[in-house]
């Protein structure tokens, strides 16, 4: 009978045994299938240059395809809801650029919780931010730039490539900090907004490095500043605001990777090793620089403060501004 029974328990311990481990199994099988990357802009922007930078890296090194999924519109609250949407099993992930931190101030309801609906996996990318001003304004510097608009309180024009982009808020910001007045000029894209600063038709601008760099390095724009941490190697002798006295002027671009929240912990490890060993590798290293962004690699648990920082940070700056959600 004593035979019977240690049968009988080795039996039950083999069983629950082969349960607990059922789900460390299946993680350490993810992924079974090619992942899908949605990128919530259409082809051609900063998002989608920097995704098809590391995503061929970062596919080897997860051991399946990432199929990049374009889905822009509506500032890219569409592909950001989809993503949202989607069943937590990390074969959907989602890249997002600082329109995911800003949307929360710009818009009266999202079809998503900026924060409670996605699982956050890392910062990929920064691309800093420059402040440029036609040749025209006299400003060499920040401090010649304020004293100057503090003598003509809503004269300066800045152009930006749309209400709500990082170049609005940005200025936005300038105008709280510094207690100026400068007076906004919204076009419908980057190229269109750069055209009539080179013209002379606004004054300054807050466009990305790569955007502005093009004008300034043949002297047709000045770069008087540049927002990031710390200077970029596209910019190296430019200091940045916190360097002219502004110390609580940082602006990011924030490109970051999430899941939909609910996503199990070893699936996230597991996207989150992928994405580092890519990030750290020379070739694609040396390639984002070139298309003028930082290289940041971050962990989750970075990702969700920067998150969570970012969105009060903007929708402080667009109650100070008197913007109103549409």
């Amino acid at each position: 009978m004593a035979l019977i029974v240690s049968r009988r328990w080795l039996a039950c311990a083999a069983a629950s045994a082969l349960a607990c481990g059922a789900p460390a199994a299946a993680a350490q099988a993810y992924p079974v299938k090619p992942v899908r990357l949605i990128v919530p802009f259409a082809p051609g922007g900063n998002t989608d240059i920097i995704a098809r930078v590391y995503v061929p890296k970062m596919s080897e090194f997860l051991g399946q395809q990432i199929v990049i999924d374009n889905r822009g519109g509506a500032g890219s609250v569409i592909g950001t809801e989809l993503a949202a949407k989607a069943p937590p099993d990390g074969y959907v992930l989602l890249m997002v650029s600082a329109a995911h931190t800003i949307n929360p101030a710009m818009a009266k309801k999202l079809p998503y919780d900026s924060v409670k609906d996605f699982a956050p996996i890392g910062i990929i990318a920064d691309v800093p931010t420059a402040f440029v001003v036609h040749p025209s304004l006299p400003a060499k510097n920040v401090r010649e730039f304020l004293a100057i608009a503090r003598t003509r309180p809503g004269e300066i024009f800045y152009s930006t490539a749309g209400r709500g982009t990082v170049g609005h808020l940005a200025a936005e910001l300038l105008n709280s900090i510094a207690k100026i007045k400068l007076t906004a000029v919204h076009f419908r894209g980057t190229g269109p907004s750069m055209i009539d600063l080179v013209a002379g038709h606004v004054q300054m601008q807050f466009p990305s490095m790569p955007a502005a760099v093009q004008y300034t390095r043949p002297g047709r724009l000045r770069m008087i500043a540049q927002t990031g941490e710390k200077r970029s190697s596209a910019a190296p002798d430019t200091p940045t605001m916190r360097e002219q006295g502004l110390k609580d002027f940082v602006v990011s671009s924030g490109f970051a990777m999430f899941a939909p929240a609910g996503t199990s912990s070893a699936v996230i490890d597991r996207v989150h090793g992928a994405l580092a060993r890519a990030l750290n590798d020379p070739g694609v290293k040396g390639n984002l620089t070139q298309q003028g962004a930082e290289v940041v690699a971050s962990t989750p648990a970075q990702r969700d403060a920067f998150n969570k920082a970012e969105i009060a940070k903007w929708i402080m700056v667009a109650r100070e501004a008197g913007i109103q959600p549409e």
